[in-house]
């Protein structure tokens, strides 16, 4: 029986765990003013006929807040690597030098941000309901332990604790995003 319990309580705290890292990576792919190797995350370039990621053909970094330097590791990429850009519909216009890809990163109007910000909120909200959904699963798997009727209300306010401690931690998290996408 303490297995049960044990097993209950760290597989919902590990799915709620996951919905936080979730919303993080998400996170990550909402641009928040200052240019990033990871706005290119979704870029796919055709590499000899197959799909592959932008990361695996170029090396990306950049040299300033506001600009994206692709450097392919072959120069015959270079069609490819903007032609990538384009289809992946993110909004930039990438130039080349015959040596690179050169992307300038535009700065957010007010109006931008104010989506950015509200597309954060957005998967915040997604977060939490997956951490809800996690505790209402727990919680079911309660109601079907062979224990006291104590234990059971004892564990669920266990539950309960981890729930509002998630749910704390994702309003954290998407305070800290917000107040990066709204810093002009």
């Amino acid at each position: 029986m303490e297995e049960e319990i044990k097993f209950i309580i760290d597989s919902t705290k590990e799915a709620m765990n996951k919905a936080l890292s979730h919303l993080e990576k998400q996170l990550v792919n909402i641009r928040a003013g200052k240019a990033s190797p990871s706005m290119l995350g979704s870029v796919m370039v055709n590499y000899y006929g197959n799909p592959t990621p932008l990361s695996q053909v170029a090396n990306v970094n950049t040299p300033d807040g506001m600009t994206i330097s692709i450097q392919p590791w072959e120069k015959g990429m270079i069609p490819e690597i903007e032609k990538g850009i384009h289809q992946a519909n993110i909004g930039f216009n990438p130039m080349n030098n015959g040596e690179s890809v050169i992307i300038n990163v535009p700065p957010l109007t007010e109006e931008r941000r104010k989506d950015l910000a509200k597309q954060a909120k957005a998967e915040a909200e997604e977060a939490k309901i997956g951490v809800r959904n996690d505790r209402k699963n727990a919680n079911n798997d309660i109601k079907d332990l062979d224990v006291s009727e104590d234990m059971k209300k004892n564990l669920e306010i266990d539950i309960q604790n981890m729930t509002d401690e998630h749910i704390q931690k994702i309003e954290l998290v998407y305070a800290k995003k917000e107040k990066e996408i709204m810093t002009v």
